[in-house]
Parts: C-alpha cells; structure tokens; sequence
C-alpha cells in the first residue's frame, strides 16, 4: 500500500524533469544545426527509397527546405509508421514530416503546424465490387489500414474491421490479393501506386462530411511555441518564394497546398 500510495509523488516529481528535457528546443535545433525529422519512409510520393536507395520524395524535400529556412541540416530517422509519432515522447526526434493528418485527438497530445498538404480522402476497392459504394457500406467489411492511422478510424466509425498493415503499399497488396475488402487512404497515394502498377481497382467514394480532416501539418511535442512558430514562418516562406509549388509540382503535377 505505501508503495502505491507514492506513486502520484514520483510522478509529480519526474514530470516536470520530463518536460525540462525538450524546453527551448528551437536554441538546441540551431545551434546543433540539425534538425531531427521522423519519417517512415515507405510511403511512395511522400517519402520513400528511390533505385539508388536513397531517401526521396514530397515530404523529404518539404522538411528539407524547412530546415534551410531554420538556418540547419537535415536528419531523417526512420521508423515504423504505427510508431512514429511516439517517437516524439522518446526524444528519438524533433519534428515529424510524413503526412500526419491534423485531428483533434492528435493537437491533444502534440503540436501542429499550420496545414502543408491538403489531400481528398478514398475509399478504393477491387474494379469488380458490386457492393461496396461509400463509406457507410463497409460494416462488417474487411479494411486494409495503418492502425493508428485516421484512415483506420473512419473505417472503424462506419462498422469496419480494421486489417492492420505496416504500409500503404502493404494494404493496396492485400486488396488486390482479395485479402480484405476496401482501403481508405488519400488519392495521391494510390494514383502514384496505379501510375506503375495498373491494377484492377477503383475509388468509389470520397470523404467530403467535413468531419474526417484531410489536411497534414508537422508534428512536433507540446510547450515549443518558438519553434512552432519558426516552422510556420518557415512553411509560409517556402510557399511565397515558389519552393512549395516546385516541390508539388514535381510529385503531383500541381498545388496541393490549397
């Protein structure tokens, strides 16, 4: 009993230390000149390895223009997506850049920058399903999904069962193998694995309620109001000075940013 009885002390004690641990993180940033930056690196345009092995694509030269703004080099830490916004807790990072979307539940536990993408949200099935026609179809149904994904939430709410995967190329594989029903994910993401894949499916329906949010922002820990408005400064300047648009353009043919 005395031992249980501590520990609300031991946790007053440690949580403060815990949070004195990332304070002032924009001073660190800069005069370490790196800036830390949690990625997956599978998600094909976003951030993915090309022929050559190296790291690549919209989210990677997003954060890497941003950290040119902050005045610092660039540090990817690769992780699995399920993990890496945890990440943050453990100190392993400094920002996370891999198309988090915004979500209330998410701004509880950590910080947001203004939007960077916005991106329609798809529900894709096999080319010959005849019963699945919108989201509210997919009760009972089999939906291929990044478990701590928002994808995965919508998919639960409307009476889905989530089929956890590691990737969104690992659940648009499940879907063509007939192993799960439908996936939900943004349009970029599977026009880019249609574009070198052609495979027999379609998007039958597009989350527009309002209610599910499709725009991504990065991530970094709470109490940091410097260096989440250095990023913001940062993000709006790419986007006047034209890097933004290049970037975009590059990966999607267009601006993403509205």
């Amino acid at each position: 009993m005395k031992i249980l009885s501590a520990l609300p002390l031991i946790a007053a004690l440690h949580f403060p230390l815990a949070h004195h641990v990332f304070a002032d993180e924009l001073s660190q940033i800069k005069s370490s000149k790196v800036f830390r930056v949690g990625t997956a690196g599978d998600y094909p345009p976003y951030a993915f390895h090309n022929q050559r092995g190296l790291l690549t694509g919209f989210d990677v030269e997003i954060a890497e223009a941003l950290a040119r703004r902050l005045g610092t080099n660039v540090q990817f830490i690769e992780g699995k997506w399920d993990g890496l916004i945890a990440g943050l807790d453990a100190g392993r990072y400094d920002a996370v850049v891999d198309e988090v979307l915004i979500s209330e539940s998410r701004k509880a536990r950590y910080d947001f920058s203004d939007s960077y993408i916005k991106t329609p949200i798809v529900l894709i099935v096999q080319t010959k399903n005849s019963n699945i026609h919108g989201f509210a179809d997919l009760k009972g149904k089999k939906v291929a999904q990044t478990y701590t994904s928002t994808f995965a939430r919508l998919a639960e709410s409307n009476g889905g069962e989530v089929v956890p995967v590691e990737s969104a190329s690992e659940s648009f594989e499940l879907l063509v193998q007939n192993r799960v029903d439908a996936v939900i994910h943004d349009e970029p993401t599977y026009l880019d694995f249609q574009r070198t894949r052609k495979e027999k499916l379609k998007i039958v329906a597009i989350e527009n309620s309002g209610a599910t949010p499709s725009q991504a922002g990065v991530v970094i820990r709470k109490n940091n109001p410097e260096l989440l408005l250095a990023i913001n400064k940062a993000l709006a300047d790419i986007k006047a000075d034209g890097t933004y648009l290049t970037i975009s353009k590059k990966y999607f043919g267009q601006d993403l940013s509205q």
